[in-house]
């Protein structure tokens, strides 16, 4: 019950300093940093999981490579 008092107490005295266009700026711009993160940690998984599947499939890679440039000879 207290963190709600100082979380409305914060608030308030936000709307108060700044203003309340400043003070949904700042909001605006806290959910920015979040969903950009949640984007970030989202290409960070992705990357993972394609390196795995390329050193996975790099020896047929390598294995078609040498069949194709010996055809080449």
């Amino acid at each position: 019950m207290l963190g709600i008092y100082v979380i409305i107490t914060l608030i308030v005295l936000m709307v108060a300093y700044a203003g309340v266009e400043e003070t949904m700026r700042l909001f605006a711009y806290f959910d920015l940093m979040i969903r950009w993160q949640w984007v970030q940690f989202r290409m960070f998984m992705m990357r993972r999981k394609l390196e795995q599947q390329l050193i996975k499939d790099l020896p047929n890679f390598n294995k078609l490579a040498k069949e194709l440039k010996d055809d080449q000879r």
